[in-house]
């Protein structure tokens, strides 16, 4: 074990340096899924995106974060952790600053796509490292103010999205993390000591990394979320579309045949006869699409319809991190003594509940304010169940599992992400499409433009386009009407697949350690034993 004080070369180091490392990329990580949000309309405007471009931007980190995350714990446990995990910053860092180079939105979503496979090689190798830097007292103050930053990430991306876009320009939310990039490489390298797996396999080898299962679960992952989307933008029987699907199946049942001979599988499938364990993988996805992903399209209507600025835009939606940076920060410890089933439940009802508020709440006359209530219940779910949720996970495991069910909660929970902007975004774009057919506002013909306008960060200029006067009242009255109509929508989907995952986490998540302490279990999202931490990250 590394002494704290110490560096690679001995030499006395600050003994918290390794935790400014570690946490300042667990925090550069965490922010990037929200701090792109209140940067959409100018994304849109700036590169002359789709709405199924925007849906990519956000899409496609949560993905290719969701898709490596396993592979990645298995290649620090086999290469060394520090290592990957500078390998990671250095990937994210390029990809941050080719995001904010670029030129049109396919380069921006490629980049993006690169920077959720370094994001996955820094969170991937944040909890191994901690572990084998810190111990006793130390460690609990490590993972207190690790798990933290996971909730102030949540909590400032919006709003630091919005001065960024407001005050200098969009670009500036990815670049604004070369910096900080820069000095978590520098104070790894200068103070986290290498760590590794023990070789515990014949003749003294390490388990070798399932790359079968990974490109099979990555090639499913990518084919399922395009296939959706597209989908949603062409319709289910356009060819495209059903080749995408069925190119999904085909790598499901791969990787499932795959997972079930492999001899170091990425996951494990008879976790999944355990009823608890099955529960809180889904519980882990359907808590993250139900959540955040309708928190994308509230953005688009503060600033496009409501005509927000970013900033203001960013401080509208502040109710839900600040809430549930409180809650996890207060409560933490008191959650951590109770059954974790109980507050990842009653979490998931109360998430569902601010979500179904928004849905009772809102209107076409709606101002900002009317986010508030549902945003603050939301925070207040979202603070009970997203620190206790690895925990229920590592508990519906066996400890020798342990750090295969941590990788593949937080993998879930990623899936969870990635799906929810697909399909709540399709749906979404149905309803306006709806709305707007339905409407003698607009000259005919011009309904399918118009609604892919307003789905697409666009609405400004079908009002600016129409007549003024009476006319351009209308058309100013249909998209008010129209956005709420699928804001509406899916913030009523969101509520109910909330509520009832929640319910069924009840009911039938149990623990399955025995009576009395808990034994040791594997957090690393590979295959590297290390204990359970207390302290679970709040964020997105």
């Amino acid at each position: 074990m590394q002494n704290p004080r110490s560096g690679p070369d001995g030499v006395a180091r600050g003994k918290w340096w390794p935790l400014v490392a570690i946490t300042l990329g667990n925090f550069m990580l965490l922010v990037d899924v929200t701090i792109v949000n209140t940067a959409l309309p100018q994304m849109a405007h700036g590169l002359n995106t789709s709405f199924s471009s925007l849906q990519w931007v956000m899409d496609i980190y949560a993905l290719a974060l969701a898709a490596l995350l396993m592979v990645a714990g298995s290649a620090a446990d086999l290469f060394g952790r520090r290592r990957l995990y500078v390998l990671g910053l250095i990937v994210f860092a390029v990809s941050s600053l080719a995001c904010g180079l670029a030129p049109d939105g396919t380069v921006l979503i490629v980049a993006r796509a690169v920077q959720g496979a370094g994001a996955a090689a820094m969170f991937a190798t944040n909890t191994p490292l901690l572990m084998a830097t810190y111990s006793g007292r130390d460690r609990g103050v490590a993972f207190g103010v690790w798990g933290g930053t996971g909730g102030a990430a949540t909590a400032v991306g919006p709003l630091l999205g919005g001065v960024l876009t407001e005050y200098a320009d969009w670009r500036w939310i990815f670049w604004v993390n070369l910096p900080l990039t820069a000095v978590a490489v520098w104070a790894t390298l200068r103070s986290v000591k290498e760590s590794r797996l023990e070789a515990t396999g014949p003749r003294g080898t390490r388990p070798g990394i399932d790359w079968p299962g990974a490109i099979s679960f990555t090639v499913c992952a990518g084919a399922l979320t395009y296939g959706l989307m597209r989908g949603g933008e062409h319709g289910w029987s356009d060819s495209g579309t059903v080749t995408a699907l069925v190119v999904a199946l085909a790598a499901l049942v791969v990787f499932l045949a795959v997972e079930r001979r492999a001899r170091q599988p990425l996951l494990e499938l008879k976790l999944f006869r355990r009823p608890s364990f099955a529960v809180l993988m889904a519980a882990a996805l359907l808590l993250q699409a139900a959540a955040f992903p309708y928190l994308t399209y509230a953005g688009l209507w503060l600033q496009t319809v409501l005509g927000l600025s970013p900033m203001q835009a960013g401080l509208a939606v502040m109710p839900m991190a600040a809430v549930s940076l409180v809650v996890g920060a207060v409560g933490g410890r008191l959650l951590h003594r109770v059954a974790p089933q109980l507050p990842l439940g009653i979490g998931m009802v109360l998430i569902g509940a601010g979500a179904l508020a928004h849905s009772f709440l809102l209107s076409a006359d709606s101002g900002w304010a009317t986010l508030a209530p549902g945003l603050a219940l939301g925070g207040l779910g979202v603070g009970m169940s997203m620190p206790v949720l690895v925990s229920a996970a590592l508990g519906a495991a066996p400890p020798e599992r342990g750090g295969m069910a941590s990788g593949a909660v937080n993998t879930f929970r990623q899936m969870g992400y990635a799906l929810g902007i697909a399909i709540l975004g399709m749906v979404f774009a149905s309803r306006v499409r709806g709305v707007i057919s339905g409407s003698d506002a607009l000259p005919a013909g011009a309904g399918g433009r118009a609604a892919e306008a307003i789905s697409g960060g666009h609405s400004g200029e079908i009002v600016a386009s129409a007549p003024a006067g009476a006319a351009r009242h209308g058309v100013e009255s249909l998209v008010h009407e129209s956005f709420v109509a699928g804001l509406d929508r899916i913030c009523l989907i969101s509520g109910i697949v909330a509520v009832v995952a929640g319910l069924v986490v009840l009911a039938v998540v149990r623990r399955n350690e025995p009576e009395g302490a808990a034994p040791a279990a594997k957090t690393g999202d590979g295959d590297g034993s290390v204990e359970r931490p207390d302290v679970e990250p709040v964020g997105a």
